[in-house]
This record gives C-alpha cells, structure tokens and sequence, in this order.
C-alpha cells in the first residue's frame, strides 16, 4: 500500500532541507525562491523498533519495514492558485498526494531571506491554506457549471451533487478548509472523486534553528499567537530543526553522540516522530509477520478486517482467506517464542470479521 505526503511551505522556511533530511536525498537548496521546480519523491522507512525484536525471536534473515513517500514541492507564493510563481504546477503536485506536511518557519535570521520580509507563523499558515481554498473554489465552480445541464433535466443524482458542491463552495467562501468541514459519507464520496486540496489532513511542521532566534524558545506572542490557531483548530504538529537533523544524518551514529555532546543537544529526533505522526495522520496501522524468512511490517487502513490486511500481502489472499492465527505484539516478546506465547493462550484464531489492530503479529491460513 503506497500513500505519499506532500511536503509544502512558502519559500526558505526549511521545506527542502527537512525533505533532505527525511530522505537523505539532495536536493537544489539556495536562498532564493522557486528553486526547487520539479516534485522530488523519496520513500522513508517508518520507525519500529518492534521489528527488531521479533526477527530475534523468529530468527529472521532479513527485516523489511513500512514506508511511506514524501514529495518535496516547490514553495507556493500569495497568488499560487492564479499561476503566481509556478503556482497551478506546484498545486496539482499537492493534488495527486494523500496528506500535506506544512513547514513553517518559527525562526528570525537576517542571512535568510523571509519572501514576506518578516516572519510571523500563522500568516504564513493563512497564505498557503487560502491558495488551497481559492484552487479547490475553483474546482467546484468548474463542476457546478459542468453539472448544470443535468440538473436541470432533473436527474436525481445531478441535483444531489450541486447540493453538495454549493454546500462545498459555501463553506471555502468563508475561506475554510474543507477538512473542518462536518459531511456525511455520501458527501465525502463526491469530495474524494473531486480530490480537493483543503480537504487533505495536515500535518505543520514547526521548524526551528539551532543557535537562533527562536520563537518557541522565546514564547514570542507570534509563538503564542500559533498555539493558539492550533488550539483553535484542533492542529496536529511537530517541532524540529531541519538543518540540524539534516547535517546529522551524514552521521555516523558514533559521530552522532559526539556532535550531540559537543553542542548540548538532548533532546531525540525530531525526524522519527515526524514520521509516526504522518502514519497517523493518514489513519494507518502496522501488522507485522515473522518468520525465519522475513519479519516484516505492512501498512493498512485503520479499521480494516482481515481479510482485506491479508490482500497487502497478495491480492488472492481476500478471497482465500479462512482464518488468521494472532498474537499481539506485547504478549510475544514477552514469551520469547511462538511456543510459549501458545501455550500461555496468548494466541488466537479469528476470522473474517476481525479488525486488524496496530501492533498484531499475524499469520494468515489461506485456502486452495
């Protein structure tokens, strides 16, 4: 299963140095706009340390974890959805992505030029959502006007469809995203076949500068002001320094410790919970299987019943599914072995209504 997050932000706020960071992949950095003008995508393997753990136990000869995919789009400017800056290129980009990974900068330096000549986090926000508001306006305007004829020959499903999209239009008028939106699950079908910008989740990346003027550090009021639009809209973010985690991961992990030592550096990575929380925030779960083989993690739905997890790992595996033997993970690293989490009771056999959970060590019974 593959999902990839748009990584966007206005220009030299760190967006391309957070991409290199994540991806260990380089990418033209220089402190001017729009260089950056082709998607970049690189595939980052999602932290999970149960992996480890259970390729001991099985004795596994090779490890393979989930990943997920991160495209580095070139910076949006004001005016993005009226073709400002490469805008209506950068923007169907974000189109074709699951998620949106916002960076935004929380940080003063003179030596970086600001595309706004200040910097101040939660206009920065109302920049790149409003371009996304003003695309999707446009969007909707275009199948409204395609829709009319349909409506007016009274087909029901037409009709149905220009009450949502004005509902739609409504709502992005008052300029709100269509993610704060309430809408009922036959709304949301029409919303998805539209793929409209604001209504992907998102994810703000808060990046910050080591040694600098930083806006966390300080608890300026335009610090202040963010949590507050965060508060306000129940945000999902991270804060990290994307330059310092980027020259670290040229690293050894030696080498790390060292530079961690040498410049007081405490705190983990900020890159690991980053990644976790764009896997949650795309609603997924991990499964895991071991065996002398592989032990491997595989990424599903939240939600998913068995059989549609068993299909992750070959398409056949939904209409031949019989059972599923499953152990959690907690309760097999505890007991060491299969051998002994089975006679502890710990595994169990379910079928083809199960809800596949986050963390479950699975093995899939499949018939002929």
């Amino acid at each position: 299963m593959s999902f990839s997050i748009g990584v966007v932000g206005l220009p030299n706020v760190g967006k391309s140095t957070l991409f290199n960071a994540l991806t260990k992949k380089q990418v033209d950095i220089q402190n001017y706009p729009f260089c950056t003008i082709d998607p970049n995508v690189g595939v980052v393997e999602v932290p999970d340390e149960r992996l480890a753990v259970l390729s001991k136990i099985s004795g596994s000869e090779k490890l393979i974890p989930t990943v997920i995919e991160f495209v580095d789009i070139a910076g949006l400017v004001k005016g993005a959805s009226q073709g400002e800056g490469l805008g209506n290129k950068f923007l169907s980009h974000i189109r074709e992505t699951k998620a949106i990974c916002e960076v935004i900068r929380i940080f003063d330096d003179e030596k970086i030029t600001h595309v706004d000549k200040k910097v101040d986090p939660v206009s920065d926000i109302g920049v790149i959502n409003l371009e996304l508001i003003l695309a999707d306006l446009s969007t909707i305007n275009k199948r409204l006007e395609k829709n009319q004829k349909e409506t007016r020959s009274g087909n029901k499903e037409a009709i149905f469809q220009a009450e949502v999209l004005s509902k739609l239009k409504n709502h992005l008028e008052k300029e709100k995203m269509i993610n704060s939106l309430e809408l009922e699950e036959k709304e949301m079908r029409l919303v998805k076949e539209l793929n409209l910008l604001s209504s992907k989740p998102i994810l703000y990346v808060l990046n910050k500068k080591f040694g600098g003027t930083n806006l966390d550090e300080l608890n300026d009021e335009r610090y202040q002001r963010l949590m507050a639009y965060f508060k306000e809209h129940n945000s999902i973010f991270v804060t990290l320094d994307a330059g310092l985690e980027s020259e670290m991961n040229t690293l050894s992990e030696e080498e790390k410790r060292e530079y961690k030592k040498e410049f007081g550096i405490t705190e983990s990575s900020g890159l690991d919970e980053l990644i976790k929380k764009s896997y949650e925030l795309l609603g997924l779960v991990t499964y895991l299987t071991t065996g002398e083989k592989e032990t491997r993690a595989w990424t599903v739905k939240k939600d998913s019943p068995a059989p549609v997890a068993a299909a992750e790992i070959h398409t056949d595996f939904e209409k031949k599914f019989i059972k599923a033997e499953v152990v959690k993970y907690e309760d097999l690293a505890n007991s060491g072995s299969y051998a002994a989490a089975r006679e502890k009771g710990l595994l169990q056999t379910k079928g083809k209504e199960y809800i596949v959970q986050d963390g479950d060590v699975v093995e899939f019974k499949i018939g002929g």
